[in-house]
């Protein structure tokens, strides 16, 4: 342990693998700031608080779990010559209900149903939510722990990198999710984020992967034109309800 902390190939690893679970945390990020935005304010933040608990505790358990994590990565399904494992499954089976879900609010927007918010009951509400953002912490965290294994040799740092990610993923989720709730057009861009995200997982167990790099900056460059169009909403808004000289001498 004490050879980790002064090896300077771990601390290079943890920096990498602490850069590579922020960068896959964006989709965790994005998913609990659309969700939770249909609930009320102090029932969001625990959804929130729940969620990437959650996150951290599945990472954290399928780490511990190494041998069994890697057999997933094994073909149990052979259909028309292509293999599937346990994770192609699973990734799949995630991508398909980010893609139902992400399309089921998309709709519920574009309807803009005044009522859908108090059809359902908020404990009931609550608790589906929760269901929810179990069944995508699963998929994701799935889809981390693997790529880290990949990057990492030593648990240590993996868990230290998991840790961390978590942490920041925390401090961000909550800035995030406010502005969400606040711009509607901004909740659109991030619900067609999550159709993206459904397809790249469908595609990763079907094995065609698509480069994560891509979608990235597809999400960067989209939220950067976003915040440009929301500040210049802003402006444009200070500068209609900014009084003239002329109304001022009145």
């Amino acid at each position: 342990m004490i050879e980790l902390w002064t090896s300077p190939e771990a601390w290079a690893a943890l920096l990498t693998l602490t850069a590579l679970e922020i960068v896959l945390g964006i989709d965790n990020v994005i998913f609990l700031s659309v969700i939770v935005s249909r609930i009320p304010a102090r029932q969001a933040k625990r959804a929130r608080q729940i969620g990437l608990a959650l996150a951290l505790v599945f990472r954290i358990l399928l780490l511990s779990l190494l041998v069994w994590l890697i057999g997933l990565t094994q073909d149990v399904l052979t259909v028309r010559g292509m293999g599937f494992s346990w994770r192609d499954i699973i990734l799949i089976g995630g991508g398909l209900f980010l893609i139902a879900k992400a399309t089921h609010e998309i709709h519920a927007e574009v309807e803009a149903r005044d009522g859908d918010g108090d059809a359902t009951p908020r404990t009931s509400a609550f608790f589906w939510i929760i269901i929810q953002i179990i069944v995508i912490d699963m998929v994701f965290s799935l889809d981390s722990i693997i790529t880290a294994i990949g990057m990492a040799q030593d648990l240590e740092i993996m868990i230290a990198a998991v840790v961390i990610a978590c942490l920041i993923m925390y401090v961000s989720s909550g800035p995030v999710a406010r502005f969400v709730a606040e711009h509607p057009t901004t909740k659109m861009l991030a619900l067609a984020f999550l159709v993206l995200i459904g397809v790249a997982l469908v595609a990763d167990g079907f094995k065609f992967h698509i480069p994560r790099g891509y979608i990235y900056f597809a999400i960067a460059f989209s939220a950067a034109v976003e915040f440009f169009n929301v500040l210049a909403k802003g402006n444009r808004r200070k500068a209609v309800n900014r009084p003239t000289a002329g109304s001022r001498g009145h």
